[in-house]
């Protein structure tokens, strides 16, 4: 109980570096954060979209979910803010799961996102170094994330820190299906 307590109490701290132009501080989501984190929802589909899927279907889909998790806060869900010199200016959502394979814990990159006028200095690399203490406060044998094909920019981020394919997740759109 004690330990689990102790890793609460790490993951609720925000975590503060001094940059060249400026401070960054990465802290857990509060409910006035709801709006800024809900603008992003149209970020997620910026780029080329899988054949049959829809833009604003992708955009509805995101909303729905981080709302949900936004207002029901289950258990395992986690996000936090990025701010820049005090300017919120990007966030991640953590989700703590169960690997399907062997059971172990993990922890999922649900979302992270950087407002555009503060892209190109490092932000979203900030965030995902923090999921990975964060997972491993939760003792995760494994981080994972999901990215649409086009989405090349994020792709390459994410090879560059690490990450590697693990499962591909394929689809056919059947008639009428987005």
């Amino acid at each position: 109980m004690a330990a689990a307590a102790a890793t609460s109490a790490a993951a609720a701290a925000a975590v503060t570096d001094h940059v060249a132009d400026g401070t960054v501080r990465i802290r857990p989501a509060t409910s006035a954060d709801r709006d800024f984190i809900l603008g992003f929802a149209e970020s997620f589909s910026a780029f080329p979209l899988p054949a049959g899927r829809r833009r604003e279907t992708v955009d509805a889909g995101v909303r729905a979910d981080i709302s949900r998790h936004l207002d029901e806060r289950p258990q395992g869900s986690h996000f936090f803010v990025l701010e820049h010199d005090g300017t919120a200016a990007g966030f991640i959502h953590l989700l703590l799961g169960t690997d399907f394979f062997g059971g172990a814990p993990t922890c999922h990159v649900s979302d992270l996102a950087v407002l555009p006028a503060h892209e190109g200095r490092g932000h979203a690399r900030r965030m995902l170094d923090h999921a990975e203490r964060f997972a491993r406060e939760y003792a995760c044998t494994r981080l994972t994330l999901s990215v649409f094909p086009g989405n090349a920019r994020a792709r390459r981020l994410y090879e560059a820190v690490g990450y590697a394919d693990d499962l591909l997740r394929m689809s056919k759109p059947l008639d009428g299906a987005d």
